[in-house]
């Protein structure tokens, strides 16, 4: 794997991103919130993007920051942030690289560890997290467990795996955007490693005027992914001695239903 991050999202998918990813699983907007409100400022949203958790987050008068490698969906942030008023403190930066402004009380990692990344990097952001938070501070980062897509968990069998890369399909359900433009994602696997947990997928993005097709671009990602005891044991390798695991921002004890799990991490006082 290169070694800087690879991502997909620059230029076409950061505009379909920042347009029409706000309403996406809203239910971590006030999971996230709560830590903050409840004494876990000032706060770092890593992996911002173009601002799904931050622009709430201003808008309730909260002090957070954001951070994420693309610089592309950074820009598109401070845009939509400047429309309403705010003027954050936003910087480019991979989760390995962090060297932020300030100390914060939270930092919070919503959707994006292991994207782009390599195990080792990921390593060295838990340790960077732990760096950077305040004595007492907490971590707040989020896995969606490997087993949750049941179309990609077929493909950890060598017998799905053969069938790999799925083909590409032509585009469809473009959705209108804020430009006057209309949008089109779509994404496949093209290739699934168990032995080193990474999954490949392949995505194509459209933007669409008067009918007509205007601008088309395709990017590939590695994802990282992660089960609860090995990211347990890479947390205590950072540095951090009290995590307790949650369900899927529920505040509960995960069970094998939930699709995503939450790690609370503290950093000693």
């Amino acid at each position: 794997m290169p070694d800087a991050p690879q991502t997909w999202h620059y230029g076409l998918i950061a505009k379909w991103w920042s347009e029409f990813n706000d309403d996406f699983r809203p239910h971590e907007v006030p999971y996230f919130q709560r830590y903050l409100e409840g004494g876990g400022q000032p706060a770092l949203d890593v992996g911002c993007g173009t601002g799904r958790l931050l622009l709430p987050y201003l808008r309730a008068g909260l002090d957070v920051d954001g951070c994420d490698v693309s610089a592309d969906m950074i820009e598109l942030c401070r845009e939509k942030a400047a429309a309403e008023g705010f003027s954050p403190t936003l910087f480019v930066q991979a989760m390995h690289e962090l060297d932020p402004p300030r100390r914060y009380k939270t930092i919070f990692v919503c959707g994006s560890f292991g994207l782009g990344s390599t195990r080792e990097h990921d390593l060295e952001a838990l340790q960077r997290f732990h760096e950077h938070l305040e004595p007492g501070g907490t971590l707040l980062l989020d896995i969606e467990v490997p087993y949750a897509d049941s179309k990609q968990w077929q493909y950890w069998t060598s017998e799905k795996r053969s069938e790999l890369p799925e083909p590409a399909e032509p585009s469809r359900g473009r959705r209108p955007a804020s430009d006057g433009s209309e949008y089109a994602l779509r994404g496949r696997i093209v290739a699934l490693d168990p032995l080193e947990q990474r999954v490949t997928l392949a995505m194509h993005a459209e933007q669409w005027r008067d009918a007509e097709l205007h601008a088309e671009e395709d990017s590939m990602l590695h994802i990282g992914l992660y089960f609860k005891n090995e990211l347990l044991l890479m947390l205590e390798q950072a540095g951090f001695t009290n995590v307790v695991v949650q369900g899927d921002h529920n505040d509960s004890e995960p069970t094998n239903d939930d699709e995503f799990l939450v790690f609370v991490a503290r950093k000693e006082l």
